[in-house]
């Protein structure tokens, strides 16, 4: 190690990394599973760590986020803070597992290899197919390293028209995840299939994400974007095709089109339904004859966000609650003392404490307290459980419009799909309970990363399946929106 590089070591994970001295922490621990919610503005104080070993100074912006007490303890915002000395450092975000996808699909007639990606605002997942056979030879998985510059898609936009360079950094992360995944082999790669929401497509293109920061947030440039691997410094052949596919709204991506390709919604007979559960809720809803598509803003309680004792689904996250003899019995991921709560969590707490008459339709806790207990130290608050009230509210009221469009009900939707990460994990039964979801439990099946998937569907068929005519829905301009919104906002009264 030189006399320009310091030494990092990030507790618990046991990891060491190096870092250029007096570099930004954030730039660094971006990488590793450290969120920056504000984007690094010290606004939110999210990306907290504690000083185990060596020596962090205090800002400004730390003395008005901790108290005396914390900052002599070693507390300091990363995002605010230089690494000048060897640190060892407690993190209090720790790495999550990403959602992949290792099933093996119809191989096709071109021979040679190809790469499909899943660019998340949080995660991306790739993999490298065989298009003969439609095995999958190798996967990787990483943070997304915009992540610096914010959490959520907003936060992204906010960066990039103030200038920061979201489009280089996530195009270096994805070559270098590229030439792992070729191994070797990049003179094979015949051709790269990129899916991701709205932003994320933009921002990966280079395309002005302006018209994405207000409403109507309709882009003219929602269109597929392709490439050659020179224009992206990445190691491929120079007649590799590279291809960031169509996005179908201002806030529905080439994601839920891969998503609804992977459902197989376009060539049902029966309807089908495809919910992605995040900050921003997508659904598409139809068969071969027509497909409907809108997004909802759930805002962050699905991934725990704006919750008091949140945190995502990483290690000391409680993730599921269950009731039993009337006390909340539950699940810690790593197996050690709960720290928090995340979304998978709170959806069961909630269905919970709906079961035990502690939660009233209303949403308000029973009794007239602001708190409900859920395992020491982890509580709810009367805020936690409005929170989901307002994010089970935008996906319900958004379902019911897209059927109103259709002139279809619930009860006629053969199945629906769950997508992504938090629908993967959340109980089923648990989200019906508190009326996220109107339709008959059985018929609701988790279906994991349906957008890698389907993203290596569009790889090894070579181009977009014929589809039916797909309509993006814009939920605030429905007059009934606001009045389907507030009607959903109540839990079940069965529940009661």
């Amino acid at each position: 190690m030189s006399k320009e590089t310091v030494r990092i070591r990030l507790e618990p994970l046991s990891q060491e990394v190096e870092a250029t001295r007096g570099a930004l922490l954030s730039s660094i621990l971006s990488q590793h599973g450290l969120e920056f919610p504000c984007g690094g503005t010290a606004q939110c104080g999210g990306c907290r760590v504690r000083v185990l070993g060596g020596r962090l100074a205090v800002t400004g912006p730390d003395t008005a986020v901790f108290t005396a007490a914390e900052l002599a303890e070693g507390w300091r915002l990363a995002c605010q803070a230089r690494a000048e000395t060897p640190l060892v450092l407690e993190c209090g975000q720790w790495q999550m597992d990403v959602l992949t996808d290792h099933a093996v699909l119809a191989g096709g007639e071109r021979r040679g290899l190809g790469i499909a990606i899943d660019l998340g605002t949080t995660t991306i997942a790739a993999q490298t197919i065989d298009l003969a056979t439609g095995s999958v030879l190798a996967v990787e998985t990483l943070l997304n390293p915009q992540s610096q510059f914010g959490s959520d898609v907003m936060s992204r936009v906010r960066a990039s028209l103030a200038g920061d360079d979201l489009t280089r950094v996530v195009r270096v992360a994805l070559g270098q995840t590229i030439a792992r995944l070729a191994g070797g082999r990049e003179q094979e790669v015949v051709e790269v299939v990129l899916v991701g929401n709205t932003v994320m497509h933009h921002l990966f293109a280079g395309l002005d994400v302006e018209p994405l920061a207000g409403t109507p947030f309709h882009s003219p440039h929602l269109g597929e974007q392709c490439f050659a691997p020179g224009e992206l410094d990445w190691p491929l052949a120079p007649q590799c095709r590279i291809r960031f596919l169509r996005c179908l709204g201002g806030f529905v991506g080439s994601d839920i089109l891969a998503g609804i390709v992977a459902a197989g919604i376009g060539s049902a007979e029966g309807l089908q339904a495809l919910v992605d559960l995040g900050t921003n809720g997508e659904i598409a809803i139809g068969n071969r004859h027509g497909i409907v598509c809108a997004s909802t803003a759930a805002g962050p309680a699905f991934e725990a966000g704006a919750i008091r004792m949140g945190m995502r689904a990483v290690t000391g996250a409680i993730s599921r609650v269950r009731l039993e003899d009337g006390t909340m019995r539950v699940s810690v991921i790593g197996d050690g003392k709960p720290r928090g709560i995340c979304g998978s969590g709170l959806v069961d707490a909630v269905a919970a404490g709906l079961e035990a008459k502690s939660i009233l339709s209303s949403g308000r806790i029973a009794g007239g307290t602001k708190v409900l207990p859920v395992r020491e130290p982890v509580l709810l608050y009367q805020s936690d459980i409005r929170e989901l009230q307002l994010a089970k509210a935008a996906i319900a009221s958004g379902f019911r419009l897209l059927l109103k469009r259709l002139g279809r009900s619930a009860a006629e939707v053969e199945s629906t799909s769950l997508a992504g990460a938090f629908g993967n994990y959340v109980r089923v039964g648990s989200a019906v309970g508190i009326g996220l979801l109107e339709v008959p439990a059985e018929r609701i099946r988790a279906a994991g990363n349906t957008a890698l998937r389907g993203a290596g569907m569009l790889l090894l068929s070579g181009g977009e399946p014929m589809l039916p005519e797909i309509e993006h829905v814009s939920l605030a301009a429905d007059a009934c929106f606001q009045d389907q919104f507030v009607e959903c906002m109540s839990f079940p009264e069965a529940a009661e």
